[in-house]
């Protein structure tokens, strides 16, 4: 409907995300769209050769002039070559060969990232694990003076090594899917009303922030094609389809909130919890798959300037996502850890699925919210 305000959580592109020279290097094109068009120029020393590409993207089709093209092949084999001969003043340039990450160098007219901005280097993936290309701009080599001038190029080539060395260490960012969220009509209630609420009043207001609000799918399909655990054991299971894993797991998280927010027990022992289900504080409960942590929840606020504003009284909320990480197991110190009798989360049963979930709330959200806690850890990304 047209005067509805529907919040649309943006696609997030590939990358590392980190400011540096080379803001461009998050989406940036897969290596293997960089053909080469010229003979590789061979360093001494070193494990890759520098090559004349083809402008992709908004570049495709452009061309150089020759001498431009002849210069800036002879600038970076040059600037190549003594940092090869005293890598050692070159410590990421060093580490680089050490690891063998650097394919190859190619020389394109212009470098454009995936948002169509123009840099200076770009360094994009191959289809081989550890090995990365390095774009170089000719266009911007002319531009900023570095033609014929390899010592000064040195200093920006060593800098730029920083992202050959972390992109080769790094899997890509998977995307997010599009997350639509109704703000203005979600059916958010204040502490006064939750206080009188029955519990199936409680469980209707539930289901309407499912329609409206509260997502139990997580932002990156994490677990699309992965195994689900037979509830009770540490059994793993192939699921039928590629989506019925995520299926599983957004049934078990709905019907656990269903369980927290209906049962008495819930509104005595853990009343934060029944309360910021129901007052638009959480906007996510969900079954995460994230190797590389090894929390089994994570209570993830955001910090005030991202805050939204919600329901028909406008309230300005700092919307927490619980994530519940299924392969991985409660610690002793986890609040809920008696309640997981050491299984992995993905293979507790709904009822105890909401007493975790139920207690990580109690324990987390307001420490998190004070602290204006947002976590490193984010799903998309390794670090």
């Amino acid at each position: 409907m047209l005067n509805r305000f529907l919040t649309l959580l943006a696609i997030v592109a590939f990358g590392i995300g980190n400011p540096s020279e080379s803001f461009g290097h998050d989406g940036h094109a897969k290596a293997s769209d960089h053909i080469t068009t010229s003979i590789g120029h061979e360093i001494s020393g070193a494990g890759f050769k520098v090559y004349l590409g083809e402008g992709k993207g908004a570049a495709e089709g452009m061309e150089l002039d020759p001498s431009v093209s002849e210069n800036a092949v002879q600038t970076v084999v040059e600037a190549f070559s003594v940092m090869t001969l005293q890598r050692t003043q070159y410590p990421r340039y060093d580490q680089a060969l050490r690891k063998g990450v650097l394919d190859k160098v190619v020389i394109e007219p212009k470098v454009f990232n995936r948002f169509v901005k123009e840099f200076l280097f770009l360094v994009a993936r191959t289809t081989q694990p550890k090995q990365v290309i390095l774009l170089v701009n000719a266009s911007m080599l002319k531009q900023e003076q570095y033609l014929n001038h390899p010592q000064k190029l040195i200093p920006r080539l060593e800098r730029e090594f920083q992202w050959v060395l972390s992109k080769a260490d790094t899997q890509p960012k998977p995307r997010k899917v599009l997350i639509e969220r109704d703000l203005q009509d979600a059916p958010i209630k204040s502490v006064k009303e939750i206080k009188h609420m029955s519990g199936e009043e409680r469980n209707q207001t539930l289901q309407a922030l499912f329609e409206t609000y509260l997502v139990t799918v997580d932002d990156y399909q994490s677990l699309l094609d992965q195994p689900y655990y037979d509830v009770g054991t540490t059994t793993l299971l192939k699921p039928a389809h590629p989506d019925s894993t995520i299926k599983l797991y957004d049934i078990r998280v709905r019907e656990a909130l269903q369980r927290l927010i209906q049962a008495p027990y819930f509104v005595e022992h853990t009343p934060k919890a029944v309360r910021n289900l129901l007052n638009g504080r959480i906007w996510c409960v969900a079954f995460v798959k994230i190797d590389k942590r090894d929390w089994a929840t994570r209570t993830r606020v955001a910090p005030k300037e991202k805050s939204v504003i919600v329901g028909p009284q406008k309230q300005s909320v700092q919307p927490a996502k619980i994530l519940i990480n299924y392969h991985r197991k409660a610690e002793p110190e986890d609040p809920f850890y008696a309640e997981t009798q050491g299984l992995p989360m993905g293979a507790l049963s709904a009822d105890q699925l909401a007493r975790v979930i139920a207690l990580e709330i109690e324990k987390n959200i307001t420490d998190k919210s004070m602290r204006g806690h947002v976590a490193q850890d984010e799903q998309s990304a390794p670090e």
